[in-house]
């Protein structure tokens, strides 16, 4: 069964930038819809980004501008890049694809911005 992976997080300063990657164990993800998503500290999860196997992406209002979700079919990588972080970034992030029923979720990786 596909396990997503996700790596890349980090302590970065308002305004830093970084790069997500999540690859997958068991499977790939090879005709599916990706998507990330932030759990806040308060335990909230939000949609902040998909993309479609063509590349298409959609983003929430709140991070519209500042994430670029992109993929590498070949290699089986879906990353986001985060630009012009915000303390309100901070979270955990997690991939998974975009379906009634997901895939068991990963461990995510941890963002956390300071000012």
């Amino acid at each position: 069964q596909v396990q997503p992976m996700e790596s890349g997080g980090g302590l970065v300063q308002a305004g830093g930038s970084l790069t997500l990657s999540c690859t997958a164990s068991g499977g790939v993800f090879t005709g599916n819809t990706m998507a990330w998503y932030q759990r806040r500290p308060d335990g909230t999860r939000d949609t902040v980004a998909a993309i479609t196997t063509k590349g298409m992406t959609m983003y929430a209002d709140s991070v519209k501008g500042r994430f670029v979700a992109t993929r590498d079919n070949a290699k089986q990588i879906v990353y986001l890049q985060i630009n012009d972080l915000k303390p309100e970034d901070t979270g955990t992030y997690f991939c998974n694809k975009v379906d009634t029923k997901q895939w068991p979720w990963g461990q995510g990786t941890q963002v956390t911005v300071f000012s």
